[in-house]
């Protein structure tokens, strides 16, 4: 999810110093033992729940598709499968599917006797309806659409079966179909048109959407027929909550505020602070980052100054952004050295890459002319100042990530960049990115699965969705890489998948247009509620055990 030609140096880093590879951490689960607190719990009653993310401007996730739609979306629709804690795929919506030798036919098998939530019944025809949803350029989808690009058509075989034939083997498929951003929505809601949708889309999940006041809260009821538990339930039956009250609270301060009165019962997008305090206080902290990508800065090769990868090193050899971590963060985040997330088993890292020298950076910029110092101390090369200018999402980046930031800022100015932070809206940065008026940029993408790297990172990913966005920030176009990415795709050995995965990796990193920094924070407190966990596909919260306590 966003969301979001290179010269190179050959370097001699071969795959063993790339073979890093992560261990699978359990994402989709709540930190052990401080995920509960004391308290009895009750049936019934409605929950609070307080988020500093962006509100969604259409709660449908096939339209456009960023993680504030996961995050609701997860309580009113489901995804044909599912993932555990482990990392494995499970039946979900879909009770099993099988696949032809040449991997380019599946067929899945839906649950039997599921209706959506207005009476419509999930089957064959409905699943065709939602991929050609998400393929239809008026959805304006970006993620869901990456997600299906290579399905060229869904056929109900019988009610129950719906076959996907593929134009190419996609290994990422069914990591792509347990997704939110692909979910399953009744067809009756979508062909009712985007509007209508947008306000209350139409699932099998475990809650209802009743109301929605924008700029304050969406009002979500108990699905009392609810009959599809996925991989974290703990029963069969429906909710224990009569409801949620899911409200947008944009400052940290007060959120974390309201969940201390015990107004509201969980938020996410703590402070660093307010979650080393909650250990201290009957406050519960679940732990639970984005799989997909890293938070990162990425470089934009496709124009000046970063055209040169001389420039792009000078940078990422000037930023230190450790100390900034370390500090800002109190331990809450680690350093990451690879563009995949720790809780991808395909992650590997580089570190030797991003030692910091800012010797080294001065002599590269001096090797690329950037010889001449204005008198505001940043270098000059034909007459023009060594500019980066680097939009920032006040929606997607929190407080800690901005001073951070800041810091980089100040560290590559030491060797002569002006880096100008424009903090600016949600709506802002995207028109930013789609004008091309930006050198580095923090965008966040949340893909189960290594795949994330072709959508980040292959040049298809320059060329925009019909949502307007487009993925590859770096505009890093190189052929090479390209053919590892499909052919990565194209495999459906596990071993083999990974191995490609790592060149990758290693083809990336040694482009200098990505600075990795850490794991997308993904943090939730909770106070006066037991039984909150997370979905090990992108890691939002589920309220099927949550039961308010007393």
């Amino acid at each position: 999810m966003p969301h979001t030609s290179v010269s190179r140096r050959t370097r001699a880093l071969g795959l063993a110093a790339m073979a890093g590879i992560a261990a699978l951490t359990l994402s989709a689960c709540a930190t052990p033992e401080s995920a509960e607190v004391s308290g009895s719990p009750i049936t019934g009653g409605t929950l609070v729940y307080a988020t500093g993310d962006a509100e969604p401007s259409c709660l449908d996730p096939h339209v456009g598709g960023n993680y504030p739609q996961a995050l609701i979306s997860t309580q009113y629709l489901e995804p044909l499968v599912g993932r555990d804690a482990t990392g494995k795929i499970t039946p979900w919506l879909a009770s099993e599917w099988t696949t032809s030798d040449d991997g380019l036919i599946w067929d899945f098998t839906l649950r039997d006797g599921v209706t959506f939530t207005d009476g419509t019944p999930l089957d064959a025809a409905a699943v065709k309806a939602n991929i050609e949803h998400l393929q239809d350029p008026e959805t304006q989808s970006s993620t869901g659409y990456l997600a299906v690009a290579k399905v060229a058509s869904v056929e109900a075989i019988d009610e129950l079966t719906a076959r996907f034939t593929l134009s190419a083997p996609d290994s990422a498929l069914l990591e792509s179909l347990s997704q939110q951003w692909t979910a399953i929505q009744s067809p009756a809601g979508i062909a009712r048109g985007m509007e209508e949708n947008c306000q209350a889309p139409i699932g099998t999940g475990p809650f209802t959407i009743e109301k929605w006041a924008p700029q304050q809260s969406v009002t979500l009821v108990r699905n009392d027929e609810y009959q599809t538990p996925g991989p974290e339930a703990k029963h069969d039956t429906a909710a224990y909550l009569d409801g949620i009250e899911w409200r947008f609270i944009p400052d940290a301060a007060t959120r974390y505020a309201a969940l201390a009165s015990g107004e509201v019962q969980v938020i996410d997008n703590p402070l660093p602070s307010d979650i080393t305090a909650a250990a201290e206080a009957d406050i519960a902290h679940i732990d639970a980052p984005r799989p997909g990508s890293v938070n990162r800065i990425e470089l934009n090769s496709a124009q000046a100054p970063f055209d040169d990868v001389r420039v792009r090193e000078a940078f990422i050899r000037a930023a230190d952004p450790n100390p900034g971590i370390e500090t800002l963060y109190r331990g809450t985040a680690e350093r990451s050295y690879s563009p995949l997330a720790s809780t991808e088993p395909a992650a590997a890292s580089a570190e030797a890459l991003f030692a910091t020298d800012a010797n080294a950076a001065a002599q590269l910029l001096d090797a690329a002319g950037w010889t001449e110092t204005n008198d505001a101390g940043v270098r000059v090369k034909d007459g023009k100042p060594l500019t980066v200018r680097f939009p920032v999402s006040t929606n997607q980046s929190v407080a800690a990530e901005q001073s951070l930031f800041e810091q980089i800022q100040a560290n590559t100015a030491a060797v002569g960049f002006d880096v100008q932070l424009e903090p600016v809206d949600l709506s802002t940065w995207y028109a930013a990115l789609g004008a091309n008026e930006y050198e580095a940029v923090s965008a966040p993408y949340t893909k189960v699965g290594p795949d994330v790297l072709r959508i980040l990172y292959h040049s298809d990913g320059i060329v925009p969705a019909p949502s307007g966005y487009f993925a590859n920030h770096a505009q890093l176009s190189d052929p090479a890489l390209d053919a590892i990415l499909d052919e990565a795709s194209d495999t459906l050995d596990e071993a083999a998948r990974t191995k490609l995965y790592a060149e990758a990796q290693q083809r990336i990193l040694e482009s200098f247009t990505v600075l990795p920094l850490y794991d997308q924070q993904n943090h939730f407190l909770t106070r006066g509620v037991t039984g909150v966990t997370t979905l090990g596909t992108v890691a939002t919260p589920t309220f099927i055990n949550a039961q308010l306590t007393k």
